[in-house]
């Protein structure tokens, strides 16, 4: 049986062998809150949860309990990620803190506040949880709602099935993009939070430039006055659908 906190020595130790496993000596360009959360992935996480996150670590073995399959909160969650339980675990605040006496995992948050500042260690934890929710395997059952949503006030444009051939799509200015291919031209990573601004479409000037509307102004006069809850709802199940109909990189 391995203690919580000699499990931290044994992480650091074992992660130079797993950061070069399975990632190539290129590194594809992608986000840099991804990239920080991958390289904290490896280092502190790895050796349990392994490599893909799967849970099949190196030292997974040597624990009471076999560490959590990271790929499936998603789907354990009935096709959204849990991003702020998944925060709360990693740094070990709230009701989760009592969940890591009965683990081997350390409580992530005071060791990294321990050598380095409480901005730099939430920082590390948001990457994280941003590279966890990359790594997230499809949902058996696809987003009924994100998939509604998508129909109603998408498709004419980028298509069925977002390849950007809707029936509007040969009238408009400029082809729309291939919505399927977020994942593969960002490193195998979905930028959930980048598709989340471009939905959204309040704060990115280039709207303004092309005919793609301003969905979280359309959004807020269909919800009506207290719309903000409603208006990020809808917005998720966009990318929560988006996400899954990525086309894989081979």
């Amino acid at each position: 049986m391995v203690r919580p906190l000699a499990l931290v020595t044994i992480l650091i130790s074992t992660a130079a062998s797993l950061t070069g496993q399975g990632r190539g000596e290129q590194t594809p360009p992608i986000l840099i809150e991804s990239l920080a959360g991958r390289d904290s992935f490896d280092l502190y996480c790895a050796a349990c949860h392994g490599s893909g996150g799967r849970g099949d670590g190196p030292v997974a073995s040597a624990l009471r309990l076999r560490p959590a399959d990271l790929t499936s909160l998603a789907r354990r969650s009935g096709g959204a990620f849990p991003r702020e339980a998944v925060r709360a675990f990693v740094a070990g605040t709230g009701r989760a803190l009592a969940a890591h006496g009965t683990t081997d995992m350390p409580v992530w948050g005071p060791i990294f506040r321990a050598f380095e500042s409480d901005a730099r260690a939430r920082e590390r934890i948001t990457n994280l949880v941003i590279y966890i929710e990359s790594i997230q395997a499809p949902t058996t059952a696809p987003d009924d709602t994100g998939s509604r949503l998508f129909r109603t006030y998408c498709a004419s444009c980028h298509g069925t099935t977002g390849r950007g051939n809707g029936p509007l799509a040969e009238q408009l200015r400029r082809m729309p993009p291939d919505l399927t291919q977020f994942t593969k031209r960002n490193g195998g990573v979905f930028p959930s939070e980048r598709v989340y601004r471009i939905v959204d479409g309040r704060d990115i000037p280039s709207h303004g430039d092309r005919e793609m509307p301003v969905w979280g102004d359309v959004f807020r006069e269909v919800s009506g006055e207290s719309s903000a809850a409603a208006v990020k709802a809808r917005i998720d199940a966009i990318v929560r659908y988006l996400s899954g109909i990525q086309e894989r990189a081979v």
